[in-house]
């Protein structure tokens, strides 16, 4: 049985930019890191590997491995972005501090049973933080909020628009 999340892993571009993102901006601690100098296939590298602690003790993790290619980009929400739950009155500090730090910082978005603010990291990667509203577990409710049946439906109108 899966328990909970570990980690999430990620490239980076520069760990210590990374780490004044992650730990001086948003609080996560830096938990750990691990200088790997060979892959398990035997191949060298000169990669750092760092850990950054949530609240649940989970992690957020990055990977600076400047000898293996990667293409960083700005990633549009839909594409990817790294949600992370606080309270509001967190959530409204958190904006604020954003845009007095110069910080590329958008909302405060509605989405009902959420709201959220986002940033963009040193790495080009989207950082939500977002608060739980009053409807929040009504809403992740898969009894009460046909989850699995408006799944069903958005696949069988894909395949038959594939027709």
């Amino acid at each position: 049985m899966i328990r909970r999340l570990h980690h999430n892993a990620y490239r980076c571009r520069d760990s210590e930019r990374t780490r004044a993102f992650y730990e001086e901006f948003l609080g996560l601690p830096l938990a750990g890191t691990l200088e790997i100098k060979e892959t398990k296939s035997g191949r060298r590298t000169e990669t750092l590997h760092t850990f950054y602690q949530m609240g649940d003790g989970s992690y957020l993790a990055f990977f600076e491995a400047p000898d293996m290619p990667f293409e960083f980009k700005a990633q549009h929400d839909y594409d990817l972005h790294i949600a992370l739950e606080v309270d509001a009155a967190t959530l409204q500090a958190m904006f604020a501090r954003g845009k007095a730090e110069g910080i590329d910082t958008r909302g405060i978005s509605d989405h009902g049973f959420i709201h959220s603010i986002y940033f963009r990291d040193p790495n080009g990667y989207v950082i939500e933080l977002t608060a739980k509203t009053a409807i929040h577990d009504q809403s992740m409710d898969p009894g009460l909020n046909s989850a699995r049946e408006k799944l069903d439906r958005w696949t069988a109108a894909r395949q038959a628009r594939a027709k």
